[in-house]
Parts: structure tokens; C-alpha cells; sequence
């Protein structure tokens, strides 16, 4: 009798005690609670225009049309195919966004080693390498096209009093206009560079240094077999973000050159903003960007199959 007491006693109270997965499910609910005043502004202002422009890309949606907009499948991404105009931007979108990224991180990582370093005035030295990123880019687009100004800007000027020639029109010449642009593009982004890989460094223990030192090893070596595997998981983070930030610029090089000339600087996204918004072709336009998109989204992939390959190694 004793023990049939027992029982149903413990069974009232495996029942009335509250089960772990409804705890888990309570959780769950709360998190989500906490993640919807973040999560409805993505949804809004990015995953929708995402998939609005997707739809866009196989209509041959128009400005200032009268009748509605038709459904064409993939008729668009045909034309791109054969749009020779479009594939060239897209050389030139990977040409600037290679040859401001390399030079950027290259700057960046011995301008970060620099102020690793303890030195006088650290602080200013600091707060004066991030006044780049604190501008805007209309600001900064604005600032270049006087210094590269052909009859007063500083940099003739500056060529004028060396003897060095009378200088030229550096954003109107077809060979100078790209590299202009691109010298623009290095100066505009190092600093956030530079912050993200002077964070790698300053969690990078100095004890490891020290023993380095101590067993001879020179600041090269000390580089290659201390700094870098530390700073490398920053690089590669820094790096891979970078260049999509930079194949995806638009405001700098609109401002410089609006594409030109001969549309030598006009990159993927200039091409189709005139597409859209200069010649009304909604419909190309957004096909343009869903293309554009899957690119930026292979070379991702390809980069986040690298870290987990080479996490898994280490």
C-alpha cells in the first residue's frame, strides 16, 4: 500500500513538474520576441527590395509607360548575355575593386603595425588616420576633384613647382581616370581597415612576442610566425568585405567621373543606375543587380567554404 502511495505521488509529480522542451519552446518564443525589432527593418528595407527586384528583373518594367507591366521570363538576362557594354563595366567593377582592396589592406596592415607601436602621440595619431572614414563620400568625391583639378588643384600645382610638367586633366584622360579613381577608393577605405586589423593586433598576446625575442627571432620572423596567424582570420574577414563594398561603389565614382570618360570608370552599379534611372529600363536594370548579386554571393560562398576548410584544418 506504502508503495502504491509512492507511485502515484511521483507520477502527480513527473506531471505537474514543468517539462524541459516546454521550457526550451518558452525560450524560443522569448528570443524571437527580443530579435523582431531588429529583424522587421531587414525584412522591410533589404529581404523585400531583394525579392521585389528579383520579380522586377523578368517584367519589362519602363517609366512613363501607359499599359501595364508584362511578364517576359528571362528575355532580360538574354540580352545581357549579348550586352557587351554591360560585361566590359563588370571588368572594369572587378578591376577597380581588385586594385583598391590589394593596395588598401597592403596600406592598412603597415599602418596598423605602425600604431600598434607605442609611440608619442599615439592617440592623435589615431584619431587622425580614421578622419577618412568619418567623411562622407559625396564629401570626399567633392574634396578629389579639386585637389585632381586640371587648371588649380594641388596636385598640378604641386607637379608645376617640382618641374615635373604642366600637369593634365587626370579624370577626364582614358589611361589616368581609372587609377585616379582608384587612389581615391584606397584613401577613402583604409581607415576602417586599419581599425579592424589594429583590434587583431592588440588582442594578439605580447607574451608571444616576448618569447619569440627571446629565442632570436627577428621582427620578420616574429611577423610571419606570430602576428599573422593571430591577424589572419581579421585579414580574410576584412578583406572578403572589402571587396564587395568595393564592387558595389557608386556615390565616389559618381561623383568623380559619373562613369567617364568614354566610360573607362563606369562600374556595374553606375551602369545600371543610368540603365534605371537615366534610359527608364526598370525591368534590365534589376536584372543587372539579380546578376551582379549572384556574383557577390559565389565569391562568398567560395570565401566561407575557405574559413571552414581552414578552421577545420587548425
Amino acid at each position: 500500500m506504502t508503495s502504491l502511495t509512492a507511485t502515484k505521488r511521483s507520477t502527480r509529480g513527473a506531471r505537474g513538474a514543468p517539462r524541459a522542451d516546454g521550457g526550451r519552446r518558452a525560450v524560443d518564443r522569448g528570443a524571437w520576441f527580443l530579435v523582431l525589432p531588429a529583424l522587421i527593418p531587414i525584412l522591410v528595407l533589404s529581404v523585400g527590395p531583394l525579392l521585389y527586384g528579383i520579380l522586377l528583373a523578368f517584367t519589362d518594367a519602363q517609366s512613363g509607360r501607359t499599359r501595364s507591366t508584362q511578364w517576359i521570363g528571362g528575355l532580360n538576362f538574354q540580352d545581357l548575355l549579348h550586352d557587351t557594354l554591360f560585361w566590359e563595366s563588370f571588368r572594369i567593377g572587378l578591376v577597380w575593386a581588385v586594385g583598391v582592396t590589394v593596395p588598401q589592406f597592403l596600406l592598412a596592415l603597415g599602418l596598423a603595425l605602425l600604431l600598434n607601436e607605442d609611440l608619442r602621440l599615439r592617440w592623435l595619431a589615431r584619431a587622425l588616420a580614421i578622419i577618412p572614414w568619418a567623411m562622407p563620400e559625396v564629401v570626399v568625391g567633392v574634396m578629389w576633384r579639386l585637389v585632381y583639378n586640371p587648371d588649380a588643384g594641388v596636385l598640378n600645382e604641386t607637379l608645376r613647382d617640382l618641374g615635373l610638367g604642366d600637369g593634365r586633366d587626370w579624370l577626364a584622360g582614358l589611361s589616368t581616370a581609372l587609377p585616379a579613381v582608384i587612389v581615391v577608393g584606397v584613401w577613402a577605405g583604409m581607415p576602417q581597415t586599419t581599425v579592424a586589423l589594429l583590434a587583431g593586433l592588440q588582442n594578439t598576446p605580447r607574451e608571444l612576442h616576448e618569447a619569440a625575442a627571446m629565442d632570436g627571432a627577428g621582427a620578420w620572423r616574429r611577423f610571419r610566425t606570430v602576428t599573422w596567424p593571430a591577424l589572419r582570420p581579421v585579414a580574410l574577414s576584412i578583406t572578403a568585405l572589402n571587396f564587395i563594398w568595393n564592387f558595389n561603389s557608386f556615390a565616389l565614382v559618381y561623383v568623380l567621373t559619373s562613369g567617364g570618360p568614354g566610360g573607362r570608370t563606369r562600374l556595374p552599379m553606375l551602369f545600371a543606375y543610368e540603365e534605371a534611372f537615366r534610359y527608364g529600363q526598370f525591368g534590365y536594370a534589376a536584372a543587372m543587380g539579380c546578376v551582379m548579386v549572384a556574383v557577390i554571393s559565389v565569391l562568398l560562398a567560395v570565401f566561407l567554404v575557405g574559413r571552414l576548410r581552414g578552421g577545420d584544418e587548425a
